[in-house]
């Protein structure tokens, strides 16, 4: 095993998951379509939980604005 095998899951977050996360930091929630983990699936080409991810770090990005 080497030092690249021991990177934490938090840093191989793909673009798209960083994507999906800023979106969904900045949408107000009544902007968002319901069910949202489906819709965010379609519009990133994410896995459900890829979209978990996004929204872990969506909530990062909100509390880190307060």
């Amino acid at each position: 095993m080497n030092a690249a095998d021991l990177t934490a899951p938090e840093h191989s977050y793909s673009a798209a998951i960083d994507q999906a996360a800023q979106w969904l930091a900045t949408t107000p929630p009544r902007q968002r379509p319901a069910p949202l983990v489906p819709a965010m699936r379609e519009m990133f080409g994410l896995s459900a939980v890829e979209v978990c991810a996004s929204i872990r770090e969506a909530q990062l990005i909100r509390a880190r604005a307060a």
